[in-house]
């Protein structure tokens, strides 16, 4: 048996309006060993840009490992560590005010590698001098200030509003 291999990860979303052409971007640590990943899309919101860099960065992982991730996102930390997800999941997708999830399609993904890895978040205030983070924004306002950006397949409009 192997043991889990220790990743840092430090994730970040941005969008240029909400909704607008976004971006995201992940850094992943492990050991002396870093990855850069990063990408963006022509409409989509700043939550799902948050989502999608956290996916991104553990869909890149090669073998389940312990990741301690970083992001400035509350909405990404509280859905985890509040444990929202479990209660979206068991009420069938729905918030507690019976309505439909946003972003189900990342929630979903996002849910199946929680199952591969043992991942704790950590949220970082943004723009405070964090240097990963600030890297990480940088580099997500670069991808959603890009040109030809592909559609978001999973934005569907009614992801924007109100975030629970």
């Amino acid at each position: 048996m192997t043991e889990e291999k220790k990743v840092l990860a430090y994730t970040d979303g941005s969008c240029l309006g909400n909704p607008g052409p976004g971006g995201w971007a992940a850094l992943l640590v492990c050991g002396e060993h870093e990855k850069t990943l990063s990408g963006g899309f022509s409409l989509t919101t700043n939550n799902r840009m948050e989502i999608t860099a956290a996916v991104m960065a553990l869909e890149a992982l090669r073998q389940p490992s312990r990741v301690d991730l970083y992001t400035d996102s509350r909405y990404l930390c509280d859905a985890v560590e509040k444990g929202w997800i479990k209660s979206w999941l068991k009420n069938g997708w729905k918030t507690a005010g019976k309505k439909p999830v946003k972003n189900r399609d990342l929630w979903e993904r996002l849910r199946l590698l929680l199952a591969q890895h043992t991942v704790r978040f950590h949220w970082t205030r943004g723009h405070a001098g964090h240097p990963e983070n600030e890297a990480m924004d940088t580099l997500a306002r670069r991808e959603a200030a890009g040109r030809g950006l592909p559609p978001d397949p999973g934005f569907t409009g009614e992801d924007f509003s109100s975030v629970r």
